[in-house]
C-alpha cells in the first residue's frame, strides 16, 4: 500500500510543492519544502490512518465536494467532468473561489495535505465559459503538424491555471481503427505515428522536461502549467465493431505497434498521469490486466508515477453508496485490486 500511495502524493508534491508549508518552517518533514521528495512523502505516510490513506485515493465530483466533505474524509482530488461546473457561464474569478473553497477544506484537514483538482480540457479548457475552443483532436490529427498541438497545449495550460486548475485529463492518444466509435473524435488518427507525433502537447501543457530527468518520472515547468493524462490505457480505439467498453481483439505484435505508441512518447516526455481504459483486450478487462499493467506499463516502461481506475455509472466496477459507509466498500474494492494490478485509485462517485 505503502507504494501505490506514494506515487499519487508524488503528483501532489510535486504540483502544489511547499503549499501547506507556505508559513514557515515545520516540525513536521513532510511540510519541509527543502527536504528531498522521498523523506517527505515517508514521513507523511507513516503519520497517516487508514481512512486518511483511502481517502487520499479517492476524487470525487465537484457537486458532490464540500469544503466539510475535504476536510472531514481527507479527499484527494475533485473532478469536473464535462458540464460540471460551479454555474452556467461562471467566470475565472468563481471557478478560483470554488477550487480554492476545497483547497482551504483540504488544507485545515489533520494532515493539511493539498487535493488535486482536475477538469476534462479536452479541446481546450471546454468546461469553461468563454475559454478558447480549439478543434477536436481528430481535426489536429489531419494537420499533421505538431508543433502546432503544442502552442495549444500551452494555451490550454494557460487558460486552466487560470481557474485556479493544476490538472487536465489531456491528451486522449488512442488510435481510432473503427469511426462507429464513438470517441473516435478524441483521437488523433488511425495512425499511430501521427498519434505519437501528436503526445507534442504534453510539454505543451507540462513544459519540457529536462535531459537529465529520469524515465517514467513526471515533470511540471511552473505556474503557467498543468499536470497531464495520458488516455485511455491501452486498445480503446480497437474494439470490435467500434464499440465502447467493448472487447479489442489483438495479437501482442499488434498492440505493440498500434496501439503502445502513443505512451511510449508520452513516458518519455514525462506525462504526470495515465488513466486507464474501460475496454478489454482480448477478453481481460483493461482494469484488471495485470501483464499489462504491472508488468508491461509499469515495469518494462518504468512509468512510476499514478494510474486511475475509473469508477462510474457506465464501469463493470460500479459502486455507489453515500458518504457514510462509501469507505468501507471502497476498501474492500481496493484490497482485492492491490493484490493484481497494484493501481492508485480515483474513485469517481455519483
Amino acid at each position: 500500500m505503502a507504494k501505490i500511495l506514494s506515487s499519487l502524493l508524488v503528483v501532489v508534491l510535486l504540483l502544489l510543492w511547499g503549499l501547506a508549508a507556505a508559513n514557515g518552517e515545520s516540525k513536521e518533514k513532510y511540510r519541509d519544502s527543502k527536504q528531498p521528495i522521498r523523506v517527505r512523502i515517508r514521513d507523511l505516510m507513516r503519520r497517516m490512518s487508514m481512512a486518511e490513506k483511502i481517502g487520499q485515493m479517492t476524487q470525487i465530483d465537484r457537486a458532490t465536494a464540500t469544503p466539510n466533505i475535504m476536510k472531514k474524509y481527507s479527499i484527494g482530488s475533485v473532478i469536473s467532468g464535462g458540464g460540471s461546473v460551479p454555474r452556467l457561464q461562471a467566470t475565472a474569478r468563481e471557478w478560483v473561489q470554488m477550487v480554492n473553497g476545497f483547497q482551504h477544506g483540504s488544507l485545515s484537514s489533520r494532515l493539511g495535505i493539498p487535493m488535486m483538482y482536475g477538469i476534462d480540457a479536452i479541446h481546450g479548457n471546454n468546461n469553461v465559459y468563454k475559454a478558447t475552443i480549439f478543434p477536436h483532436n481528430v481535426g489536429l490529427g489531419a494537420t499533421r503538424d505538431p508543433e502546432l498541438v503544442r502552442k495549444i497545449g500551452a494555451a490550454t495550460a494557460l487558460e486552466v491555471r487560470a481557474t485556479g486548475i493544476t490538472y487536465v485529463f489531456a491528451p486522449n492518444i488512442a488510435v481510432c481503427r473503427d469511426p462507429r466509435w464513438g470517441q473516435c473524435y478524441e483521437s488523433y488518427s488511425e495512425d499511430p505515428v501521427i498519434v505519437e507525433a501528436m503526445t507534442e502537447i504534453i510539454p505543451g501543457l507540462q513544459g519540457d522536461i529536462p535531459a537529465t530527468s529520469s524515465k517514467g518520472v513526471p515533470y511540471l515547468a511552473g505556474k503557467n502549467k498543468v499536470a497531464a493524462c495520458a488516455k485511455n490505457f491501452v486498445g480503446e480505439g480497437g474494439t470490435i465493431r467500434g464499440i465502447s467498453e467493448n472487447n479489442t481483439v489483438i495479437d501482442w505484435h499488434g498492440l505493440l505497434r498500434i496501439h503502445m505508441p502513443g505512451y511510449y512518447s508520452s513516458i518519455l516526455k514525462g506525462v504526470a498521469t495515465v488513466m486507464v481504459a474501460y475496454s478489454s483486450v482480448n477478453v481481460v478487462k483493461m482494469h484488471a490486466n495485470y501483464q499489462l499493467i504491472t508488468q508491461f506499463l509499469k515495469n518494462t516502461l518504468k512509468f512510476r508515477v499514478t494510474l486511475f481506475i475509473t469508477f462510474s455509472s457506465r464501469s463493470n466496477w460500479e459502486i455507489k453508496c453515500l458518504f457514510g459507509d462509501c469507505f468501507l466498500k471502497l476498501f474492500s474494492v481496493l484490497r482485492n485490486t492491490w493484490r493484481r494490478t497494484r493501481l492508485v485509485l480515483f474513485s469517481i462517485l455519483f
